[in-house]
């Protein structure tokens, strides 16, 4: 097997997805750019994408995709997230609250892992959030 093929085997994917108020869409992307810049910077981020598309004249669906090379690689990356969140005070959740946003997220694998039964989390179940 490539480098590449066990790399994309062996990933999780945190896949959100945001929709977002036109007049929440300026202080939603500047969150949501530190963030991505935190978890480019943490072990195992292997892509960070952001991407976005216009859902009419006054909502935004935004959606982004971060591959982590390993589920270990995914939660050290998670606790990491969560530590800087709680050292500065920053609630997630209150914060899409307030502006509006409405969120789906979720942690995908393969579909080739999922359905392999040896691993840590579980036959296709997602691994928790």
């Amino acid at each position: 097997m490539s480098a590449l093929a066990q790399s994309i085997n062996e990933s999780v994917y945190r896949i959100d997805s945001f929709s977002v108020p036109q007049e929440a869409r300026t202080a939603f992307m500047s969150q949501l750019a530190e963030t991505q810049q935190f978890l480019t910077t943490q072990a195992g981020c292997l892509q960070n994408l952001v991407l976005e598309h216009a859902s009419g004249a006054d909502r935004f669906n935004m959606v982004t995709v971060v591959q982590w090379a390993s589920p270990e690689a995914f939660a050290q990356a998670k606790e990491a997230m969560m530590a800087a969140r709680r050292a500065s005070g920053f609630d997630a959740q209150g914060f899409m609250q307030k502006l509006g946003v409405e969120a789906n997220m979720a942690n995908y694998v393969t579909a080739r892992q999922a359905s392999d039964q040896s691993l840590p989390w579980g036959y296709s179940s997602p691994i928790s959030r």
